[in-house]
């Protein structure tokens, strides 16, 4: 990569790849010289992978071939490998010893700020075994386990499970999109021992035939979005005590761990905070809140993001991040996640913020105005809702709306449901009530 396509130590190296090698490859190739491996979230749209390009200063974008048509609009300094690039990089490097770099390379890890806009975390590199004993002080996971990771690698869930498989030496199975009738298949025929996924796969994996035999698997861990009430004890039933939901975020790595004993008591726990993770639920004024109270959950451990690379940072307290959510703790020291402390959503693993899908409704000619919340979904965690009210004599279709969104913003912001109402309820200030708006689905 550093002959052929003039990588340096600095650098930095985008991924726009689905789970499979490929995506292993680039972001070892660039570790090796020192660059950094931007993860790039298969769902952004053009316009918000040109933004990520300039933001992140890519020096290179590699890219799986169904990607070439959104890649199109990429500033022209930024170089621009496929498939076949990838492999014949491969092919072509010249043998030789490997050096350490001039500097750690470091994966930056996309996540959005309050406006909706993408942002890269810098992850940090793990100084020892610690964080892989958070990990398995929880998860029952062994050294040579065969892991399939069907949570995106792009995500902050499916890096993670990726490094502990390097770590653990795991042998890693890898499907390039989530199939439920493949994915079965392949955890028998490869005799999986752990499975990384995201809740919604759970669901879609309860929708088709278990096969027969059952997959050995002993764990199944999730994470990414909130897990609804049912879907543990529904899976369990089925496959047996094996989900650990694990709640974190991209810049506090992991916060808590609820395992089949916790699931099975409360389904929609957190769980508890593993080895060397400290977690408080404070007031506004930064005190700790009673036993059951809902207050900002924060957290530290040893893999506690570097900061943004806008420079930007989140705010800290006693070496705790803020993590933005609300959250309580029970009598019996299980954490229960409220949602989060502004308007952003979380649908399937991916965050989405109801304002961005708002402001871009409003430009409709047909639209008198638009509100955009969260409501939610058994399937997903939650789902956008969006309420139009249209100027006199107008109309929409609901898919034309889903399909003007998914035009100019990621797949994951297409609101599901599209209401139309005579008005939007308002304060008297002109907020919108959105606790009006929910009553639709009360």
């Amino acid at each position: 990569m550093r002959a052929a396509l003039g990588v340096q130590a600095g650098d930095r190296v985008g991924v726009l790849c689905r789970n499979h090698h490929g995506l292993i490859e680039a972001i070892v190739a660039a570790t090796v010289l020192g660059a950094d491996a931007v993860l790039v979230n298969t769902g952004l749209s053009a316009a918000q992978l040109a933004t990520v390009a300039e933001e992140q200063s890519l020096r290179v974008l590699v890219h799986d071939d169904e990607f070439a048509e959104r890649v199109l609009g990429l500033p022209p300094e930024v170089l621009r490998v496929d498939e076949r690039g990838l492999e014949e990089l491969i092919a072509s490097a010249i043998p030789g010893e490997l050096r350490p770099p001039e500097r750690d390379g470091r994966t930056i890890v996309l996540t959005s700020g309050t406006t909706g806009t993408p942002k890269g975390a810098r992850r940090p590199t793990p100084n020892g075994f610690g964080p892989l004993v958070s990990i398995i002080d929880r998860i029952p996971l062994h050294a040579r386990d065969r892991m399939m990771i069907a949570a995106p690698l792009f995500h902050t869930w499916g890096y993670a499970a990726l490094q502990v498989a390097f770590a653990l030496r795991a042998t890693i199975v890898l499907h390039r999109r989530f199939d439920p009738p493949a994915v079965l298949a392949a955890l028998v025929t490869h005799q999986c021992d752990a499975l990384f996924a995201v809740p919604v796969m759970l669901q879609r994996l309860l929708e088709v035939p278990p096969p027969d035999p059952r997959p050995p698997l002993k764990v199944v861990a999730v994470s990414g979005s909130a897990l609804p009430g049912g879907l543990a004890p529904n899976f369990m039933d089925v496959y047996g005590d094996v989900i650990y939901n694990l709640y974190g975020s991209t810049e506090v790595s992991w916060a808590s761990i609820a395992g089949p004993a916790d699931l099975r008591q409360a389904p929609t726990t957190a769980g508890r905070p593993p080895h060397g993770t400290r977690l408080r639920i404070l007031d506004e004024a930064g005190e700790p809140v009673p036993s059951g109270r809902v207050g900002r959950i924060l957290v530290g451990n040893e893999m506690l993001f570097e900061g943004y690379t806008s420079g930007a940072r989140r705010e800290t307290q006693d070496g705790l991040l803020d993590t933005g959510d609300l959250g309580r703790i029970n009598a019996d020291g299980l954490l229960f996640v409220d949602g989060r402390a502004d308007d952003m959503i979380v649908s399937g693993g991916e965050n989405v913020f109801p304002s961005e899908v708002e402001d871009l409704l409003s430009q409709l000619p047909q639209v008198r105005e638009a509100a955009v919340i969260g409501v939610p979904d058994p399937e997903y965690g939650q789902r956008l809702a969006a309420f139009l009210s249209l100027h006199p004599s107008e109309t929409l279709d609901p898919e034309a709306v889903r399909e003007y969104v998914r035009h100019y913003l990621a797949r994951f912001s297409v609101p599901r449901d599209v209401i139309f109402v005579k008005y939007l309820p308002r304060n008297a200030t002109g907020k919108v009530l959105s606790r009006e708006l929910r009553r639709y689905y009360s």
